[in-house]
């Protein structure tokens, strides 16, 4: 079966998309410099726009370069900048990038740069050899001839013209995975003074949150939980009330803790105060320097692996029930942390010093197995104040674009998954085949909080980001977090998003006040619940990204997020396999709610926007600029027919969508029904067989869906 409908605006203008700047006054979007020309990024004079420039004082094949992590390059169309040639003019530049770590073959400018004036260059990325690549990685403008001072401005990549028309597509049987409860978990902490709060646990169930973790990041490698009673109090009536003690994690503390300290916490939070707790974790984040360990070495992995034998066993003693696991990076060199221990890879050969490779080797010799894997990642990091660099590490664009672009980094959460069932499977072997992948952090940025953070951008990558870890083994995802605290330290340079004037990780601020963050979880409970199954959208364009699920109740669920700051993308909706009936509905979130908080709109304003139509106004609606659309596509209305009457039995004939339950009720007044059977059609019919007394009056069949 396929279903197709066009949503086309002829009228509407197609604006080209946003440009990524590079340079504006400061380095912005995440670039660094990495020039190895005498620079200066804060020239006030001259400036072809705003109030600095950069100047570059060095001779012939000396470089200004800017690096960023790999990126998609598919929205860019050229490189274009500003360029004033001072008081001797006459230099000619040359541009080239580089993919990965790979140099392309470069460009020469022309004409030579004028004396004291700007000229403007713009450079094909098809010519640099970096059209629709995935991994550009740096930019460098060098001097190939000519002498003096000269200066760069208003750097950026040019954009794309915004697609026509967006091919989205779905197959309602190409199924990836059933849906896990974990997926929807926020951290909590010891120091969160508003967890008790009388709206605390209304708003989170709103939202749909199905799990919590305690008692928040580092703070675990310090806790003591037996000197925090009051605390661990809220956390219990949190839990308990919320009925998802089974859902959520806990830290022990590893870096100022003991096993049996772990084990004592696990019977006072699971025995004597029945939370349930399923899931434990062995410290948090220990391979880092910046988490506490007073263990000597410290942040060892060796040593981490042999206590975490301890805590595993002591732990699973105090309650057999429990999953337990252990913190892991991907990369077989990723953390190295010592000298004095390796760990040869079974099946490669090859020998590596990475945490994780060194830790599954000693778990592996002292025969021990975790129940799971702990994984955080922060695709962003922003020094207080912007301390480590003179610009905007944030960034709008390519944020958006992490979750679903391939990187060697592990920022993508199929990368990730990939390599570490990898290295479970080569230094663990077929004893760690049920070794479960656990996300108990993720957030936009790991550092000091700016405006992306309480931004719309933020709650489009939180949809983006569980999006597509659902897509992968990964079986939790617990966003950083339910309160945080404002802060005004972070990246708050024009160029991004917003109009709030603090950051904050929280999805609620200290009164429980809704962030964006908190909508797209709320969002998100409408487009997968556990029971359901993730399917395998399709989009033909990252600016508008296409995700689906296939409901419980046989209804079919499609997530599209418009990635664009300010075009109106059109979209033709494709469905293989499944046909919806007349009715459906559409939920939506994005800077249209947002404003309504900016202006102090209504309450329901500033909330998701839901609708009932039909399905012909349903795709007629276009996907807004920075916005979540989720449609919910109901399954074809069933046909009852009679195929044959026996002696005491009458069997009926059921037609209708594949995979939707549909409930055949009996009646013998038309007025009052009762259920008979609830069928789930394997194909578009088959047949059900009731057993009928020939004294019985008159009877009646009808089939309906029930959502």
């Amino acid at each position: 079966m396929f279903f197709a409908v066009g949503v086309f605006f002829p009228a509407l203008m197609l604006h080209g998309q946003s440009p990524l700047y590079i340079y504006t006054d400061n380095l912005v979007n995440g670039f660094q410099d990495w020039s190895w020309a005498t620079r200066s990024m804060t020239n006030t004079s001259p400036v072809h726009s705003g109030s600095d420039s950069i100047s570059v004082s060095d001779g012939t094949y000396e470089g200004i370069s800017f690096h960023q992590s790999d990126f998609n390059t598919s929205l860019y169309t050229n490189l274009t900048f500003w360029a004033n040639g001072g008081s001797s003019g006459g230099q000619q530049l040359g541009v080239y990038l580089s993919l990965d770590t790979n140099d392309q073959s470069g460009v020469t400018l022309s004409p030579l740069l004028p004396k004291n004036a700007w000229q403007q260059y713009t450079v094909s990325l098809a010519s640099l050899g970096a059209a629709n690549a995935t991994n550009l990685a740096r930019i460098t403008i060098w001097m190939t001839s000519g002498s003096g001072t000269y200066y760069l401005d208003d750097i950026q990549l040019g954009p794309a013209v915004a697609p026509p028309l967006v091919h989205l597509g779905v197959n309602a049987t190409n199924t990836l995975r059933s849906a896990d409860a974990r997926w929807f978990g926020l951290n909590t902490a010891t120091w969160d003074g508003e967890l008790g709060n009388a709206q605390t646990l209304p708003m989170v169930e709103a939202a749909g949150i199905e799990a919590f973790r305690w008692p928040g990041g580092s703070t675990s490698d310090g806790y003591h939980w037996a000197s925090d009673i009051s605390g661990n109090d809220t956390f219990i009536n949190l839990v308990t009330n919320a009925g998802v003690g089974t859902n959520c994690f806990v830290t022990v503390n590893y870096g100022s803790g003991t096993s049996n300290e772990a084990a004592a916490f696990v019977k006072f939070l699971n025995i004597t105060n029945h939370c349930n707790i399923g899931n434990w974790e062995v410290g948090n984040e220990c391979y880092g320097g910046w988490e506490e360990d007073n263990n000597h070495p410290e942040h060892d992995p060796y040593l981490y692996a042999e206590r975490a034998a301890g805590y595993i066993s002591l732990m699973r003693a105090a309650d057999p029930t429990i999953k337990v696991g252990v913190v892991v990076v991907p990369g077989e060199d990723g953390q190295p942390n010592t000298n004095n221990e390796y760990a040869t890879n079974p099946i490669t050969g090859q020998v590596h010093q990475g945490w994780t490779p060194v830790m599954f080797n000693t778990l592996s010799n002292l025969g021990v197995m975790p129940d799971f894997v702990i994984y955080h990642d922060y695709p962003q990091y922003t020094a207080t104040g912007n301390a480590w660099e003179p610009n905007s590490p944030d960034s709008d664009p390519l944020l958006l674009q992490v979750a679903d672009t391939p990187s060697v980094l592990w920022t993508d959460w199929a990368s990730a998954a990939a390599n570490l069932r990898q290295q479970i499977t080569d230094y663990l072997g077929p004893q760690g085949t049920n070794i479960q992948l656990c996300v108990t952090e993720n957030n936009s940025d790991a550092g000091a909080m700016g405006r992306q953070s309480t931004s719309v951008v933020n709650a489009l990558y939180l949809a983006d980001s569980l999006s597509q870890l659902m897509k992968t083994e990964f079986n939790s995802y617990v966003w950083w977090d339910l309160h945080n605290g404002s802060d005004t330290t972070g990246d708050f340079d024009p160029t991004l998003y917003g109009w709030r004037s603090n950051g904050d990780y929280g999805v609620l601020n200290g009164s429980d006040v809704p962030y964006p963050t908190y909508y797209a979880e709320k969002l998100m409970q409408s487009f997968v619940r556990p029971g359901d199954t993730i399917l395998n959208a399709t989009s033909d364009s990252q600016a508008l990204s296409a995700y689906a699920a296939r409901k419980a109740d046989g209804s079919l669920a499609m997530l599209v997020i418009n990635k664009t700051p300010t075009n109106i993308l059109s979209g033709q909706i494709s469905l293989t396999n499944f046909v919806p009936t007349a009715g459906g509905v559409v939920r939506s979130y994005g800077i249209t709610q947002d404003e309504e908080t900016r202006t102090n709109g209504p309450a329901a304003a500033q909330d998701i926007y839901t609708n009932a139509v039909s399905v012909a106004s349903l795709y007629t609606n276009s996907f807004p600029p920075y916005s979540l659309t989720l449609f919910t596509f109901e399954p074809v209305a069933s046909q009852l027919s009679l195929s044959s009457v026996s002696a005491g039995q009458v069997v009926l004939s059921l037609q209708g969508q594949s995979g939707a339950p549909y409930v055949i009720e009996s009646s013998t007044n038309l007025t009052s029904w009762t259920i008979v059977s609830t069928n789930t059609l394997s194909g578009s019919m088959t047949t059900v067989t009731n057993t009928v007394s020939p004294a019985s009056p008159a009877q009646y069949w009808r089939a309906v869906w029930l959502p």
